[in-house]
């Protein structure tokens, strides 16, 4: 260790003492002085003796003082040497201690001039430590460092290097890492002094970053597990190669669906194997090539093939960011059989209607007895649409369960460090998954209005809050697409159901912005007499005036040139035309091929009233990290998801099954800073009963979150009223999340 010439406040006394000394021999030697002229120039023997005694008295004064700061001064020396003694032994055992710490130490004053430092510090930089000394600037430092380039940031760059280590040493708030030419990572946390200095602490954290290094290929090696899992129990058939055309990843059912073995992976490690291996086994390919390779960026294609053991396999393409391409295989053929027995049936139907029909026009009485019995067919059909809904609506917990544990699993997934390759698998199986959400959320919206489950809520209220909605939601996909949207404000009122009227054009938004290529979407809104006229109006492909009854029904989608649009389900146009029923609306349609269409609804207006709108509140965060929860559903794999999902956002998760093993765990010293509980678990019981019997043995308010199938907006409203929040499955963990980050929903332990 290195350090500066200390003061010595001993030699400072010893030199005042010793002028002061000088001083009392000087008047001395003036009184002696003056007694002697005084006995010259009187010559008188009495004065003599007069001068004697005065001058002895003077003397005895002068002596007795002189006495006194010998005296003083001794004592001082004594003080002194024992003061330097305590000095000398406190800067031995400090310069013991700093150079018996692992970490370099380094101390640097106001001029930023280092005062005194380790040798641990200065074995940082062998190659300049003899050249280190106290009283160099902490910049000249810096400087030697980067001229013998011992830090790999100098020899990439040593001017750069040196401009932001200066920084970082000047604002001295915190730590941060220097990688050493050598291969060793050091953490430097610098920090002021109360006198204005620097001091610094270098700690060598190679062996952490190397740990941490192992730890994140351990991670990366489970996910990837994991993510193979997630393929192997996908129903179709998933093959994906990369840029190269060599095969990245497969899953289980790929082999049995094109026709191979269980071991007949190395039949398809190409491309060209795959379509050599395929047309092999099923037949020549057919004159579009299903199975030939997408160009990069080019549009999913699906298609259709059919193997010679009379097996059809519908093939959907999809190209990779990186050059690859991804292919799925299902096997159809039993959905198109029962596509084609429905027909037949429904031909038989009209058969059987025309013959009773003729029935009926000949004989009177027949047709009464007709009359009736189709009155009774109508009720009949009726009553099965409505225990048809009735059980979709049942069953929708089932379906979604399933749903909900994948898209935990994914999110997870997704949460953490991947290579491209694997991320974009995840990517695939959430747009994948979403795409069955999709699916499943506009069937049993379609079931419910069929119902009549779903009742209008007629109010009056400002179109504006409507057109806001609808432009926060739809420009972001506009942007993606390339298209423009314009959606003016309008300070019209109309009458109707708000949620209602929004579906409608939410629908048709989504569909005008699938169908167009080029120019962009406009939603106007204008007055016309007592009526509110809304207008979608786009640039799109138009619809040829044979289809514009059809497309209102399900399932039926427009596909001009064997285009992909988005993969649509056909499904939102029937959606629009039941929900405008229920209002007592008509949609028009004006459209013409390849200039576009306008979809057009009139609502009544309404008289504008004034709104007292309530002040936005500030918007606050709070981090999840650390915070207890307790999941309560009957499914395992949700569990697991559960878990794999918070725990990546740095909560710590007890997930049980039922609201006995919930209460034996809050029993055992659980308490939960937040509850999320699916509302149907087994044996009759629900979440929400359950988070109570919780709340009421832990004795406190934990928020509650409750999860659940059913859509129903009386289901809601009763948890609502419970004080309880309310997702719906699928569940997206944006929207958990966000719950989460409030700080009414987690509580501080």
């Amino acid at each position: 260790m290195s350090s500066l010439a200390v003061f010595d406040p001993q030699a400072e006394r010893i030199a005042e003492l010793e002028i002061a000394l000088a001083k009392a021999e000087r008047i001395n030697r003036v009184l002696m002085d003056r007694v002697e002229r005084s006995t010259d120039l009187q010559g008188n023997a009495f004065s003599l003796f007069e001068t004697a005694i005065a001058l002895e008295g003077r003397v005895r004064d002068r002596t007795a003082d002189l006495e006194r700061a010998l005296s003083d001064l001794a004592a001082t020396n004594a003080e002194l040497a024992a003061a330097k003694e305590a000095a000398d032994g406190a800067e031995l055992r400090l310069r013991d201690a700093i150079n018996s710490i692992n970490e370099g130490f380094a101390i640097f004053d106001v001029d930023d001039r280092l005062i005194l430092c380790n040798e641990t510090y200065l074995g940082l930089w062998p190659g300049v430590a003899d050249r280190i000394q106290p009283g160099l600037t902490f910049g000249e430092i810096v400087q030697l460092i980067s001229d013998s380039g011992e830090t790999l940031g100098a020899r990439v760059s040593p001017q750069r290097w040196v401009s932001e280590r200066l920084a970082q040493h000047g604002v001295a708030d915190g730590g941060h890492i220097q990688v050493l030419a050598d291969g060793r990572w050091i953490q430097a946390n610098e920090l002021r002094t109360s006198e204005g200095g620097i001091v610094g602490i270098y700690t060598d954290i190679t062996d952490v970053k190397a740990e941490d290094a192992r730890q994140r290929a351990r991670d990366l090696a489970e996910k990837t597990a994991i993510l193979q899992a997630t393929l192997d129990n996908i129903r179709l058939g998933v093959v994906v190669y990369d840029a190269d055309r060599q095969l990245i990843a497969s899953n289980g059912p790929l082999l049995a669906t094109i026709g191979l073995p269980d071991d007949g992976l190395p039949l398809v490690m190409t491309h060209a194997d795959l379509v050599a291996t395929c047309s092999r086994l099923n037949g020549p390919m057919d004159v579009d090539l299903p199975l030939d390779w997408l160009a990069h960026g080019s549009a999913d294609v699906v298609a259709q093939r059919r193997h010679g053991s009379g097996r059809v396999i519908e093939v959907r393409r999809s190209s990779m960011a990186d050059g690859g391409m991804v292919m799925s295989f299902e096997d159809i053929t039993e959905r198109l059989a029962a596509d084609e027995a429905l027909r037949e049936t429904n031909e038989t139907l009209e058969r059987r209607v025309e013959e009773r029909t003729a029935d009926i026009a000949a004989v009177n009485a027949e047709l009464q007895r007709a009359e009736a019995a189709m009155r009774d067919a109508k009720t009949a059909a009726e009553d099965a649409n409505i225990s048809k809904t009735r059980f979709l609506a049942a069953a929708s917990h089932d379906l979604l369960q399933p749903l909900n544990a994948a898209r935990l699993f994914v999110s997870a997934i997704a949460e953490r460090r991947l290579a491209t390759p694997t991320r974009t698998l995840v990517r695939q199986t959430g747009s994948a998954l979403d795409s069955v959400e999709d699916l499943l959320e506009a069937l049993l919206e379609i079931s419910k209005l069929d119902a009549g489950a779903i009742v209008p809520q007629v109010t009056d209220f400002p179109i504006a809050e409507l057109l806001g909605a609808l432009r926060a939601e739809f420009t972001a996909v506009a942007r993606a697409r390339g298209l423009t949207l314009r959606i003016p404000a309008s300070p019209l009122w109309v009458r109707s159901d708000m949620r209602l009227v929004r579906r409608i054009l939410q629908n048709l938004l989504s569909n005008a912005l699938r169908y167009t290529e080029a120019g962009g979407v406009e939603l106007r809104c204008r007055k016309d007499g007592d009526q509110v006229r809304i207008e979608v109006i786009d640039t799109g492909i138009g619809i040829p005036a044979e289809h514009h009854d059809t497309i209102f029904q399900e399932f039926r989608r427009l596909d001009e040139g064997g285009r992909d649009r988005g993969r649509g389900m056909g499904l939102g146009l029937a959606i629009v035309q039941r929900a405008a029923r229920m209002l007592g609306l008509r949609v028009k349609l004006r459209s013409t091929p390849g200039q576009g269409s306008v979809f057009r609804l009139s609502l009544p207006i309404a008289v504008p009233m004034q709104q007292t709108l309530p002040a936005p509140a500030p918007l606050r965060r709070r981090s999840t990290s650390g915070q207890t929860v307790l999941v309560i559903d009957n499914e395992p794999a949700i569990l697991e998801g559960m878990a794999a999902m918070l725990g990546g956002w740095g909560c710590e998760v007890t997930g049980v099954r039922s609201a006995a093993d919930a209460l034996r765990a809050v029993s055992a010293g659980l308490c939960p800073n937040l509850i999320i509980a699916d509302y149907h678990l087994d044996n009759g019981e629900t979440g929400d009963d359950a988070a109570l019997d919780v709340r009421t043995r832990l004795g406190s308010d934990v928020p509650v979150i409750v999860i659940t199938a059913d859509r129903m907006p009386e289901l809601r409203d009763k948890l609502l009223a419970q004080g309880f929040d309310c997702l719906t499955k699928p569940v997206k963990p944006a929207q958990l999340r966000a719950l989460l980050n409030r700080p009414e929903t987690i509580k501080r332990g």
